[in-house]
């Protein structure tokens, strides 16, 4: 029986790679990668020689048998997403919980993820939080959101650049523009930036020019105005 290796990479900066990490796709016998373009290039940079397949939410559900039967067969495989934890709003729910139902021993490494140097780093209260995730881009949305304003908990989103202004409207419209966010975006990345504040101060800021980048909002919860 072999084994499946969770493995997040950098989100930004490639140093923050763990050794770990590196060792694990070293002795991998091979890597299951979202993006192989991507991933390839993180493996140049520490000289990383393996055979990559691609592993993707259009093609997971048609290879994940396959995969899975090579693990039972003794395989040592390694998944990755692009950036992050794989299965964080990432491809790899599926592979482990299929590994899971065929009894193969899954190691999930620590690492890097986007959510939490933003939760850290919004001062809002982090004891408590909601990992909301992706939103429905249309059915459903508004409903959501209508919900996820009367958590009482921190409430955490990832969001599109192209759709960050229209949730930032959204969350006025349903919790009041004095409502306290903080929306980072390019975590480890040279342009990062974090701008906190109101509903109505992180809106206007944002609406004045192009959004770049991977973007995280984190609303301070009902009870936390």
């Amino acid at each position: 029986m072999g084994e499946l290796f969770i493995v997040p990479t950098p989100i930004g900066n490639l140093q923050d790679f763990t050794f770990r990490a590196v060792e694990t796709l070293k002795n991998c016998d091979f890597i299951l990668a979202e993006d192989t373009r991507q991933t390839v290039k993180l493996l140049r940079h520490y000289s990383i020689e393996k055979p990559l397949h691609a592993f993707h939410l259009h093609n997971e559900h048609k290879v994940v048998d396959r995969y899975v039967e090579q693990l039972a067969q003794g395989a040592t495989i390694a998944l990755v997403s692009d950036a992050g934890t794989p299965g964080i709003s990432d491809p790899g729910f599926l592979l482990v919980r299929a590994a899971i139902q065929a009894e193969i021993e899954i190691i999930t490494l620590p690492g890097a993820t986007a959510f939490v140097p933003a939760l850290v780093n919004s001062g809002l209260p982090c004891d408590r939080f909601v990992f909301e995730g992706f939103l429905p881009h249309k059915k459903g949305r508004q409903t959501r959101i209508k919900e996820l304003v009367q958590e009482p908990r921190t409430v955490i989103f990832y969001e599109s650049p192209y759709r960050l202004v229209k949730l930032l409207a959204q969350l006025i419209e349903f919790a009041g523009e004095d409502r306290s966010v903080s929306v980072s975006r390019e975590i480890s990345k040279i342009h990062e930036e974090t701008i906190r504040g109101s509903l109505k101060h992180v809106h206007d800021y944002y609406i004045k020019g192009t959004v770049k980048g991977e973007i995280v909002v984190i609303l301070a919860g009902a009870q936390n105005r």
